[in-house]
């Protein structure tokens, strides 16, 4: 591609993120006002903590889902190594 059009790419993505940035800037304080009047609040960010909380509850889950089908392998071979012992 032509060092013209990734210039022209790159500075077309710059551009579209300061306008989105402005757009919502500008609308901050009639997003409040509705608000206000609709009587609905904004919902806080996550703080660090809950983030933490949450990844943390998530990968407690993934490695219970894995202890599980370790042992569920593990039982299988057993098995299987129980099975070809009673053949001989």
């Amino acid at each position: 591609m032509s060092k013209h059009f990734e210039d022209a790419r790159y500075y077309l993505g710059r551009a579209a993120d300061h306008a989105k940035a402005g757009v919502k800037e500008e609308l901050e304080p009639v997003e409040e006002r509705v608000r206000e009047i609709v009587g609905r609040e904004t919902e806080p960010e996550p703080s660090r903590l809950d983030r933490l909380e949450a990844d943390l509850t998530e990968l407690s889950k993934r490695a219970e889902g894995e202890a599980k089908e370790a042992v569920q392998q593990a039982r299988e071979k057993v098995d299987e190594y129980r099975a070809g012992r009673s053949e001989e």
